[in-house]
């Protein structure tokens, strides 16, 4: 089974602000996050830089074999970053750019961005919503964006603010831009009331749901969140399980479990099949971001075992 990780995330330091709220690297893997230190990576990432080569060795252990680099806000923008990320390790790799649409001027940025060679433009829209005002995703800036990533074939990443807030916005893009292939992030934001109406959306030809994040919403239940793999299931008999993708939201989601185990209770899981595992775990992401040659990884033995 060749596996792809569908949602994670790399940056070389965290310097940035969201709603008037500092967040900045500091040490031992910790951050200032909006008024408080947390535990952003692991403390043995002692100076903070979340690394494509630190992703890798944890990949290369779990054996994925490829993953799709997301972005949001509370890193800041990491495209220069990701840019020579994608250029290094082509086969690794799948770069998502990043527009900042708090501000006028985003979708010459996408234009721009794509020119740069990413595939694919990132949105975290729930922190388009913000204290003071929203940004819509139907607004006419927004949807000239979409129409050109749609004529150039770029694919749109988007994680929704939770239940039904965004979902109508979504269905006005799926109307006007039928050819836009969208995965919707965090599983809809499972566990938040009304996640099942972003699952609905992947009902669309050229919608995905991809599951970055799903350890993090079911993080008190714990591995080997039993819980979570009756929300794929659900998932699945609301929009197919050839609809659905996982993803880890790394490094965050590994300041609690390991890089494996964060689909490792999908493998062990009797709840789904063999079929199943193997098109959530990396089939249906090799399709929709159409993933070429990915690498075989070998097992290799804990001192443990």
């Amino acid at each position: 089974m060749k596996i792809i990780d569908a949602h994670a995330h790399l940056w070389l330091r965290q310097d940035t602000e969201v709603n008037g709220m500092k967040i900045r690297t500091l040490d031992n893997g910790k951050s200032l996050f909006m008024g408080e230190v947390r535990q952003m990576v692991p403390p043995f990432i002692i100076d903070g830089r979340n690394t494509a080569e630190i992703f890798l060795s944890n990949m290369d252990y779990a054996q994925v074999s490829a993953a799709v680099i997301t972005q949001e806000y509370i890193d800041g923008l990491q495209n220069d970053y990701l840019q020579e990320v994608q250029q290094t390790y082509p086969d690794r790799f799948l770069c998502c750019g990043l527009v900042d649409a708090r501000k006028p001027g985003f979708a010459d940025e996408a234009a721009e961005l794509a020119k740069r060679g990413f595939r694919g433009i990132k949105l975290p829209a729930e922190r388009l919503i913000m204290p003071d005002r929203r940004i819509y995703l139907t607004g006419d800036e927004m949807m000239r964006m979409f129409r050109y990533m749609e004529a150039n074939g770029l694919f749109f990443s988007v994680d929704l603010a939770p239940g039904e807030t965004q979902v109508a916005e979504m269905e006005e893009i799926i109307a006007e831009c039928p050819r836009l292939q969208i995965a919707v992030g965090h599983f809809g934001m499972v566990t938040r009331p009304g996640w099942q109406a972003q699952i609905r959306l992947a009902r669309h030809p050229n919608v995905m749901i991809e599951s970055g994040g799903i350890t993090w919403l079911f993080n008190d239940e714990f591995y080997p969140f039993t819980g979570a793999v009756w929300a794929i299931r659900e998932a699945a008999s609301l929009a197919g399980i050839e609809k659905l993708m996982w993803g880890s939201d790394y490094p965050r989601t590994i300041t609690a479990i390991t890089y494996r185990m964060s689909f490792d209770f999908v493998l062990k899981s009797k709840l789904l099949t063999e079929e199943e595992k193997s098109l959530f775990l990396g089939e249906n992401a090799k399709r929709f971001y159409r993933f070429g040659h990915l690498v075989d990884l070998p097992c290799i033995k804990n001192m443990s075992e």
